[in-house]
């Protein structure tokens, strides 16, 4: 019995299996940066039901998580600002869940320095600014969004020369708040952030802009994690709609917000 014991406690020491048992207990999500307050928030819920798993966040464009989870980059969930890239990801095999829509983003006129919330996108050739700060359009879908909507306002050749262009939308974000624009098109989830609420925003028109429509897959990588398909479950929560809903985030066809 003795030396049964013993075996046992040798294997469980191995270094194979503890590589083993730590994998198996991380998660590593990769979400759009619009979610970065209340994902969060979202995580932080979960992890009480999870205690022993080590949740790891990465937050980008959506576009460029699309890209490294097709060339291997080892993230379990993908949380999308725009559908288009899980959707993408399940038809060429790198997702493994069908995507499941979670929210209806929304974007907004913010500045560090004024009130916005008067200020229509139609007055911004009025206003004497040097800076508009929007994400990359190429592979962030807030910027995407940003561009139409100044296309179909008729600004977007007015204020061209004036763009700077943030990686995502989050650092856009932050190259206002630091001074890097005077005005930015960001998402309203980060403009209800207590850091930048403090300042009104002036929510654009949904019909000048493709809707963002939002939805998650489970990655090939976080195929056999049942942690992974854990949070899928959760995200239909009331707790985490109503957190979603607290940051402005709207309904999208196929979901029930409270």
């Amino acid at each position: 019995m003795i030396r049964i014991l013993l075996l046992l406690c040798l294997i469980s020491m191995h270094p194979a299996y503890a590589t083993e048992k730590s994998a198996s207990d991380k998660l590593t999500i990769a979400a759009a940066s619009d979610l970065r307050y209340a994902l969060d928030e979202v995580i932080s819920l979960f992890r009480q039901q999870q205690p022993n798993t080590d949740i790891n966040v990465v937050y980008g464009s959506s576009g460029k998580i699309s890209t490294q989870i097709r060339h291997g980059a080892p993230y379990d969930v993908f949380f999308s600002a725009d559908i288009k890239f899980p959707e993408q990801l399940y038809s060429e095999g790198h997702a493994v869940t069908k995507p499941e829509l979670y929210a209806l983003g929304r974007i907004v006129l913010w500045s560090p320095q004024q009130n916005m919330s008067d200020i229509t996108l139609s007055q911004l050739p009025q206003l004497q600014f040097r800076r508009l700060a929007i994400a990359q359009p190429a592979h962030a879908p807030y910027g995407l969004r940003a561009k139409e909507a100044l296309q179909a306002a008729g600004l977007w050749q007015t204020v061209e020369h004036k763009l700077v262009y943030g990686e995502n939308i989050a650092q856009t974000a932050q190259m206002a708040q630091s001074g890097g624009a005077d005005i930015a098109i960001i998402a309203l989830s980060l403009a209800r952030f207590p850091e930048l609420s403090s300042r009104g925003y002036h929510l654009i028109p949904a019909e000048l802009h493709q809707p963002l429509t939002q939805a998650y897959v489970i990655t090939r990588h976080g195929a056999d994690k049942t942690t992974a398909h854990q949070l899928a479950s959760f995200m239909a929560r009331t707790e985490v709609l109503a957190i979603m809903q607290r940051y402005g985030f709207e309904k999208p066809n196929g979901l029930e917000l409270p």
